[in-house]
């Protein structure tokens, strides 16, 4: 299929977004298991998303993007996932890094962080630049508070980063990475900072992508800063240690960015399924495939709703309790869905499940990937039994974030 590329400001309706959405996912599909196996890098991927314009999804309308919420959002990304799961992964990851930020719209903002603000707007929409998140740390994984990435002030008012991380996704392939860091000396406490470092800033390099056992072209690999020096420009909203302070108010992204595309990755398993059903008149007509697909229809229909509820809740009530319990309780229950959908098709599909010449191997391999991605299942349901509990989850030293 041949992918239209918008020129302008992307649709104004959401449906036709949708359609955008569902055209480059068919773009992107056909890289799907080239890139699983390792026969690409998948960098292909990402040069559709940016020429389809949908690195702006989220970048208000009145600085050229969409301007979508999280809930329209995460439709769109169950959309991509439902193709490529990867890709949708690595598109999230840019989402991640600058969907706080796009949230801040219409907020007025102080000259340094509204010009911040500005310039990364323009980057990406008329720049087309993809960026990407560097919190993981070995040891720590993607909680703030165990950052050991440091970083010191200049005589000139910029910034000097050093550390390392570990699991950065579009090594290589993004523009920016947003890197979380924290000032020399202040070891195990909650001010940590983000700043913009550019792929080519003196000091930035990459290690090899990980062999991983699926979501390969999400291109994730090591990054090291070795003295990487940058302006005060570059530090996010010209404000320093407010990173965790954030995170615990608006954990939305950060949680539950990542749910919509592993709920596209639980859409294409129940879609192969009925396929492979429907493609025999003896197995459709069988009643008890019929109930099989029905359940697995049933619970994906429950894991969507979540999903919907949340993204209405963050859209409505950003940073609010229920949001943020809500969010919680969608990554958890889309981690449980992808898994148990896959054990279903198994089970309906028999060897088709199992072959490296078709997509549900594949797909039952990403689906289990939902329970490594923040925040794990057991860190949902604490953060839901804490809620329930009445537990200040404004307090940053409540859950170990």
């Amino acid at each position: 299929m041949a992918l239209s590329l918008p020129t302008g400001l992307l649709p104004a309706e959401f449906d036709e977004i949708l359609a955008l959405a569902e055209e480059t996912g068919a773009a992107l599909a056909p890289h799907a298991a080239d890139v699983d196996a390792g026969r690409s890098a998948g960098h292909e991927t990402y040069r559709i998303l940016r020429e389809a314009g949908l690195l702006g999804l989220l970048v208000p309308r009145e600085a050229g993007g969409a301007g979508l919420g999280f809930a329209a959002y995460s439709r769109v990304l169950a959309v991509l996932g439902a193709h490529n799961g990867a890709a949708a992964l690595g598109f999230n990851m840019h989402n991640v890094a600058i969907g706080s930020l796009c949230e801040s719209a219409g907020t007025p903002l102080p000259p340094a962080a509204e010009a911040f603000r500005s310039r990364l707007f323009d980057e990406v929409v008329n720049g087309r630049k993809l960026f990407a998140s560097a919190t993981s740390e070995a040891g720590s994984g993607a909680k703030l508070r165990g950052v050991r990435t440091s970083y010191r002030r200049t005589d000139d008012g910029g910034y000097v980063i050093t550390g390392e991380k570990s699991f950065v996704s579009l090594a290589g392939v993004a523009d920016y990475y947003v890197v979380a860091a924290r000032a020399e000396g202040t070891e195990g406490s909650g001010e940590v900072s983000h700043f913009v470092v550019a792929a080519d800033d003196p000091g930035v390099s990459f290690g090899e992508v990980h062999s991983l056992s699926a979501m390969y072209g999400t291109s994730t690999a090591g990054m090291v800063l070795d003295a990487v020096t940058v302006p005060r420009s570059r530090l996010f909203l010209g404000v320093e240690g407010m990173s965790l302070y954030k995170l615990v108010r608006e954990p939305h992204w950060m949680i539950a960015g990542y749910t919509g595309a592993y709920l596209g990755i639980a859409e294409a398993i129940l879609r192969f399924t009925t396929d492979h059903v429907a493609a025999s008149p003896e197995r459709a007509g069988s009643p008890v495939l019929q109930r099989e697909l029905g359940r697995m229809s049933a619970r994906l229909a429950a894991a969507r709703a979540l999903v919907a509820e949340a993204g209405a809740r963050v859209d409505a009530g950003r940073g609010g309790a229920e949001a943020n319990a809500a969010v919680h309780a969608a990554k958890y229950v889309v981690g449980e869905t992808g898994p148990a959908l896959a054990q279903d098709a198994v089970r309906i599909c028999g060897s088709a499940a199992v072959s490296r010449s078709l997509p549900l191997e594949r797909l039952l391999r990403e689906a289990s990937f939902a329970s490594v991605m923040p925040a794990k299942p057991e860190e949902c349901l604490e953060y839901l039994g804490k809620a329930a509990l009445g537990v200040n989850l404004y307090d940053a030293t409540a859950f170990d974030w």
